[in-house]
């Protein structure tokens, strides 16, 4: 064993001792980073090491003591060495999190209640921003949060109505800290979305709400929605999906914009579903459904025994003059988890996997479906 340059050189490693020990060191950083061996499991000892590579202990050593000197692994003794990760240049419970909603009105105040949840349980800081649903402000509010030094952003942006969303979010993912998204994906990419995000699972849970209403007895199911929306696009595929499999009478579907949904529109719906014979609908969201159980009483039908509602957000459902049961996203449980998420991307780096996850509401029963009282019978038709 000879000394060159300070360093121990095995004979065997030819003067290559540095390629040696640093490849040894590359495979290793590979590994943890791809989660073959993740925080908390020990790396394999030095003579499986020695075994695996071919390489000398003193070349194995060096390589172990790189890991080291970076922070990603630690020697116990009489253990092993461990994968740590502490690569972290701020304290996990001081991180300050950028958080970007559309509005703090319906919907959003819950999500918010669960980051706020999450943060806290970590002594992490919150910075708030919105865009009242206005794309153009979007990039100021989240220049400004980077302006505050946050460490990580969670983001809810506009997708629909972009020319290229891909590219919008490919822009997202490329800013200086991580980010998270919620309710908001690139679903139709499938396996390309590369965006790591948190979202209730809409297309599942109108595909939910109609089964429902079939097993209750009805075929002619008919969807209302309002337009303009990233969830609606989602419930109305989901919506479709289920007639399809189903094998029920399509029936057209109806939209309106949001500002346009008011006791006038709400007549023109209630036309639209009497003309196409429905006894059933899927309403997006619980505001429109209400609207729509007032034009049904000012025209002498009742809910649910001439016509079964199920709403899509379930906001204010419980308090429509015949209480809405309604597909419940779990408002709460996106935000928690999605601070979570980034939370654990600022402790991991790298080795953090990207998390895609989609959560399946549940349908809350109250009395506009008719589920109380049984199917009914006449629906069947």
């Amino acid at each position: 064993m000879t000394v060159s340059d300070g360093a121990l050189v095995d004979p065997r490693d030819g003067g290559a001792r540095t390629l040696k020990f640093q490849t040894v060191a590359d495979n290793l950083r590979r590994g943890i980073l791809a989660g073959t061996w993740a925080l908390g499991d020990r790396l394999p000892t030095e003579q499986q090491l020695m075994t695996s590579t071919g390489y000398s202990l003193n070349t194995v050593r060096r390589a172990v003591e790189e890991l080291e000197a970076e922070g990603l692994v630690e020697r116990r003794q009489g253990a092993g060495t461990f994968v740590v990760l502490q690569r972290r240049t701020r304290p996990r419970s001081r991180a300050n999190i950028g958080v970007l909603l559309p509005d703090t009105r319906l919907y959003y105040p819950r999500v918010l209640q669960g980051i706020e949840s999450a943060l806290t349980a970590e002594g992490a800081s919150l910075q708030l921003a919105t865009y009242n649903y206005d794309p153009r402000r979007e990039d100021d509010c989240i220049e400004r949060l980077l302006s505050a030094e946050v460490d990580g952003l969670l983001l809810v942006p506009t997708f629909v109505q972009l020319t290229s969303p891909q590219d919008r979010a490919e822009q997202l993912m490329a800013l200086p800290v991580p980010v998270v998204l919620l309710e908001r994906s690139l679903m139709d990419l499938g396996p390309g979305d590369e965006t790591e995000h948190v979202c209730s699972d809409h297309q599942a849970g109108a595909h939910d709400a109609v089964r429902y209403l079939n097993r209750l007895g009805h075929r002619r199911i008919a969807l209302l929605l309002r337009g303009r929306s990233n969830t609606g696009f989602a419930v109305q595929h989901g919506y479709s999906r289920a007639i399809s499999s189903l094998q029920l009478p399509e029936i057209p579907i109806f939209k309106a914009e949001y500002e346009e949904w008011e006791a006038r529109r709400a007549e023109d719906a209630l036309d639209a579903l009497q003309t196409a014979r429905a006894t059933a609908a899927l309403v997006f969201g619980d505001r429109e459904a209400t609207l729509l159980e007032g034009a049904a009483r000012r025209r002498g039908l009742r809910v649910p025994e001439d016509l079964a509602l199920v709403s899509y957000d379930d906001e204010t459902a419980d308090i429509a003059e015949v209480p809405l049961t309604a597909v419940a996203p779990p408002k709460h449980r996106i935000g928690r988890m999605a601070a979570q998420i980034l939370l654990q991307r600022l402790a991991e780096g790298e080795a953090c996997p990207i998390h895609q996850i989609r959560i399946r509401p549940r349908i809350v029963v109250r009395e506009s479906c008719g589920a109380k009282r049984g199917p009914n019978p006449s629906a069947a038709t």
